[in-house]
């Protein structure tokens, strides 16, 4: 049995006549092995036309981080270098395929942290080269908003849809596959981030999302009134930073007057702050866009209060709603997987100088 290193290369140049008939059996489907490491999970799929998830594998660190109370990039690294090569091996064995069966090997290339999106950029260069398999870049947050064609065959754009994680929350129409219009986006804190830094304010430790998530269904969502900050010049921007100063303030002033402070209400009476901001600028984009479809995405968008609020919103609206399943919300790599199919489609191709870019912006390209 050759080493994890070696086996993707070994199964890609040593491909046997069968390979070349099941081509002929699929020559209208184009199989993606695509790669993700933009953060702290190192995941690998193979995903059909850009629908069908044959295989979807992910290596999750929380546990290893949360002994640090948050991501820490240089061991992310470390952990992405050894588990690349096994995590995509096994994404080829689940699928039953082989590296020279795919027909684009695609890699999340930014936004993220430097450290880890240069360990996925690497691999699948390597694997590119040594394969002859074309290379495709693919942006995060356009893979996450990607997430809902995978669960929802019948989802076409134009639609409208809320991406909200650790590191983005914006406001987007989807236009077309790969036409993004951005409506909105974060001043400051992105709601993710709020998470984390409350849930450490308040003594639960990271991950922020969903230990508040889980605590916040016990307390009282109306305890406490948090400021929900508007953005004068730009109605769909979003701005957390005067919510969780708010909430720190709270805290400490509790502290000094000997009040006691109970964890369930601050959790949830914060979390609804957060929630009325997201579904107040949603459905307002969507009445004034005239679109009626709208979409969620990104590891908060698994939030259960937040699904819970769009979804009645939405119902009384009439507004047809669509969300990714918890496991898609996620940093995962099928997601790129179904970005990809669509940039592949359009004749995209990436040379061996594709580089990771920490700080892309959704719309730009390389």
């Amino acid at each position: 049995m050759p080493a994890a290193g070696n086996w993707i290369c070994d199964r890609a140049l040593n491909s046997k006549d069968g390979t070349s008939d099941m081509r002929k059996e699929r020559m209208n489907t184009v199989d993606i092995l695509a790669i993700e490491t933009s953060c702290d999970e190192t995941a690998a799929a193979v995903v059909r036309n850009g629908r069908e998830v044959l295989a979807n594998i992910i290596f999750s660190q929380i546990d290893l981080h949360t002994l640090y109370g948050g991501v820490v990039p240089e061991i992310a690294s470390r952990k992405h270098i050894e588990k690349i090569n096994q995590v995509a091996g096994e994404a080829l064995r689940e699928a039953g395929r082989n590296l020279s069966d795919m027909d684009a090997i695609a890699v999340t290339y930014g936004p993220g942290l430097v450290g880890p999106l240069l360990v996925g950029v690497s691999a699948a260069k390597a694997m590119s080269f040594a394969s002859g398999i074309p290379l495709l870049g693919v942006h995060h947050i356009e893979g996450h908003i990607s997430a809902n064609y995978i669960e929802n065959k019948e989802l076409e754009p134009p639609f409208v849809c809320l991406v909200v994680s650790g590191g983005h929350s914006h406001l987007v129409v989807v236009r077309d596959y790969g036409a993004y219009e951005i409506l909105g986006r974060t001043r400051d804190d992105a709601a993710g981030e709020a998470f984390d830094k409350v849930a450490r304010a308040i003594g639960l430790g990271y991950p922020g999302g969903p230990k508040i998530d889980k605590v916040s269904r016990e307390g009282n969502p109306n305890a406490i009134h948090f400021p929900r900050a508007k953005v004068a010049d730009a109605a769909y921007d979003f701005s957390f930073s005067g919510l969780k100063s708010a909430v720190l303030n709270y805290l400490n002033s509790c502290e000094m007057k000997g009040i006691a402070i109970c964890q369930a209400d601050v959790a949830a009476s914060f979390q609804k702050a957060v929630v009325d901001v997201l579904v107040e600028h949603s459905i307002r984009a969507v009445e004034e866009s005239g679109i009626e479809k709208f979409a969620i995405a990104g590891g908060v968008a698994s939030n259960s209060a937040l699904r819970e609020a769009l979804t009645d919103a939405c119902r009384k609206k009439g507004i047809a709603f669509y969300h990714p399943s918890p496991i898609l919300c996620t940093d995962n790599a099928a997601m790129i997987g179904a970005a990809a199919y669509y940039e592949y489609k359009e004749g995209v191709r990436h040379g061996y100088d594709l580089n990771a870019v920490p700080n892309l912006k959704l719309g730009e390209s390389v």
